[in-house]
C-alpha cells in the first residue's frame, strides 16, 4: 500500500485487547480448553447481567434459537411467526425442528416484524412468535407480549444482534420469555463464535443442557442417560474467556458506536445536501440513541432513482477501500423457500428493503473521519449514477 493510499475500512472488525490475549493463553496453558469452569463463569456473569435469570451458553447463535423452539416443544404442524428480514437461520431452524415459518411484513421504517400485521397471521396452529431486532433495535415489547398473552403464544426473540440493547431501560433479555443472543465475530460482543439463551426457570435450563450435549444428564461418577435427542453445540472454555473478556470493555463499546452513529446521520444528512440530493430518498435508519445498540448503520438506497444496482454500489465504495455487507436479503427470495411455496410478493416492504438495504462499516475502532470518508464516498457514487 503507497502512503497516498487510504487504509481499507472493513465493515465490521472485532476488537480483541492485550488482556484478551492473554487469558486465552492462560486458558490453553490451563489444558482445559473445551466446556468447564470458563463456561460456567461466563454463564454465571451473563445471569448476573440479565438480573439472576438462567443463562446457557451454546457454539453458535443457530442453537440458541433452535434449542429455544425445543425447549417449548415445537415440532412438526406447528407454525412460528417471524420476519422476512434476517439472516436466513431464523427461519431454517423453524424448518429444522419440523415446523412453518410464517412470515409477516415488516415496518419500513424500523425494518422490523410489523406487530400490526401479526394478529392476521395467526392459526389455529401458530405456537410462537420469533421476533428479530434488526441492527439491535427491539421492536416495541410492550406490543409483542401483549399480542402474545391475548392468543396465548410463546415468544422467542432472536435478539442476535441486541445484546446491550434497552426496552424502557431495561436491558433486552433481563425480562420476557425466551431470549436468544449471538456472539459471531461482527456482534457488539463476540465470543468469535457462540451465543447464549436466557431461559425463564431451572427446569427449561436443564432441557436446554440436554439438547446441548447429545441429551445427555449424568448421575454420580459414572452414571449417564439420555432421554431426549441432543446435538453437539456447546461453548468451549476458549470462547468464554474472550466473552468474560469482552464484557468487560462492552460499556466503553456501546458507548463509541453510538458516537459513530450520530456522526453518521450529520455528516450524510450534509453531504447529501451539498450535493443537493436531499431530496433522493436515501433512507437512514431510525435515529434511537435510547434502546438501540447500534450494531449496524444500515442505509436504504433509493434504487429507482439509480442507473445502478446495490452491487455496483458495493463495488464502486470497494474500489474507494469501504467495505459494506448486505443484512439481508428477503429470506423468501433463496431457492429453498421458493421450493417450498413462498413468494417475495407476499410481503412487499421486505421485498423492496432486501433489495436495496445497504450496511455500512461501524466498529469501535473506527476512526472519526472514517465516517466523513464512507458518506462522500456514498454521496458521491449516488450522485455520479443519479437518473437524469
Amino acid at each position: 500500500m503507497s502512503a497516498s493510499t487510504p487504509a481499507f475500512i472493513p465493515f465490521t472488525r472485532p476488537s480483541f485487547n492485550q488482556e484478551t490475549i492473554d487469558a486465552v493463553a492462560e486458558v490453553l496453558r490451563s489444558g482445559w480448553v473445551t466446556s468447564g469452569p470458563k463456561l460456567a463463569e461466563f454463564e454465571a456473569t451473563l445471569s448476573n447481567y440479565f438480573g439472576g435469570r438462567p443463562v446457557r451458553c451454546f457454539a453458535n447463535g443457530t442453537a440458541t434459537m433452535k434449542i429455544a423452539l425445543q425447549v417449548v416443544g415445537i415440532g412438526e404442524g406447528d407454525e412460528v411467526i417471524t420476519t422476512p428480514i434476517s439472516w436466513v437461520a431464523t427461519s431454517n431452524v423453524i424448518l429444522s425442528v419440523g415446523a412453518k415459518p410464517v412470515f409477516v411484513d415488516i415496518d419500513p421504517i424500523t425494518r422490523n416484524i410489523d406487530l400490526n400485521k401479526v394478529a392476521g397471521a395467526i392459526t389455529p396452529k401458530t405456537r410462537a412468535i420469533m421476533p428479530v431486532y434488526l441492527a439491535g433495535l427491539p421492536v416495541n415489547i410492550d406490543q409483542l407480549y401483549a399480542l402474545a398473552g391475548q392468543h396465548q403464544l410463546r415468544v422467542i426473540e432472536d435478539a442476535a444482534q441486541a445484546f446491550g440493547s434497552l426496552w424502557k431501560g431495561k436491558k433486552i433479555g433481563s425480562f420476557g420469555d425466551l431470549v436468544s443472543f449471538s456472539f459471531q465475530a461482527n456482534k457488539n460482543l463476540t465470543t468469535v463464535e457462540g451465543g447464549c439463551l436466557v431461559l425463564n426457570n431451572a427446569e427449561e435450563a436443564k432441557l436446554a443442557e440436554k439438547f446441548r450435549l447429545q441429551g445427555l444428564t449424568r448421575q454420580g461418577m459414572d452414571g449417564m442417560d439420555v432421554d431426549v435427542l441432543g446435538g453437539k453445540d456447546n461453548l468451549t472454555d476458549v470462547n468464554a474467556v474472550i466473552g468474560l473478556e469482552q464484557l468487560k470493555q462492552l460499556p466503553a463499546y456501546q458507548t463509541r458506536r453510538a458516537a459513530l452513529a450520530r456522526q453518521y446521520f450529520d455528516v450524510i444528512r450534509s453531504e447529501m445536501k451539498s450535493a443537493q440530493l436531499d431530496q433522493m430518498g436515501l433512507e437512514l435508519p431510525v435515529e434511537d440513541f435510547t434502546d438501540s445498540n447500534w450494531h449496524m448503520f444500515q442505509v436504504i438506497l433509493p434504487l429507482e432513482q439509480l442507473t445502478v444496482d446495490r452491487a455496483q454500489v458495493m463495488t464502486e465504495l470497494k474500489e474507494l477501500g469501504i467495505g459494506t455487507g448486505v443484512h439481508y436479503p428477503i429470506i423468501t427470495g433463496f431457492t429453498l423457500y421458493k421450493n417450498l411455496g413462498y413468494k417475495t410478493s407476499d410481503t412487499p416492504h421486505a421485498e423492496r428493503i432486501g433489495r436495496s438495504i445497504l450496511t455500512l462499516p461501524l466498529f469501535p475502532a473506527m476512526h472519526d473521519d472514517d465516517i466523513g470518508r464512507i458518506a462522500k464516498g456514498l454521496v458521491g457514487i449516488l450522485q455520479k449514477h443519479r437518473k437524469s
